[in-house]
Order: structure tokens, then sequence, then C-alpha cells
């Protein structure tokens, strides 16, 4: 017979699940219309996070190389 610390703390079990994609969390606040913009200009499938990662994705990119030029 298994005791009820056996029972109450199973094994764990690594791999399960999936890897946390997005570890880092930020709120924003935009100027009204914003939203009403970026919905108009989203692709098929994607959403307004998809785009706002993307755009800050390019201008980080943008900066880090502009740094390494001076």
């Amino acid at each position: 017979m298994r005791n009820l610390t056996e029972i109450s703390n199973p094994p764990k079990r690594n791999g399960v699940g999936r890897k946390k994609r997005w570890s880092e969390d930020m709120q924003a606040r935009f100027p009204e219309g914003t939203f009403a913009r970026i919905e108009a200009v989203l692709d098929d499938g994607e959403d307004r996070t998809d785009l706002v990662r993307e755009a800050v994705e390019r201008e980080l990119t943008r900066r880090e190389r502009d740094q390494r030029k001076r």
C-alpha cells in the first residue's frame, strides 16, 4: 500500500507542457485611434500583439545597429 506522501506528491515529469514563449510582460498606453489603425493593417491570422512585438523587435535591432556604428 502506498503512503499518503506518495499519493499527494507524485513524481515530476520533465518535458511536459510547452516552454513559456513570452516571459516578460508590459502594459503600454497608446493615443486614441491607434488600435483602429493597427486593426486596419493586420495580415490574416495576425493579432495586435504580433504587430507590436514585431515593431519593437525591428526598432531594437535598428537602435542596436546604430549604437555599434557610434
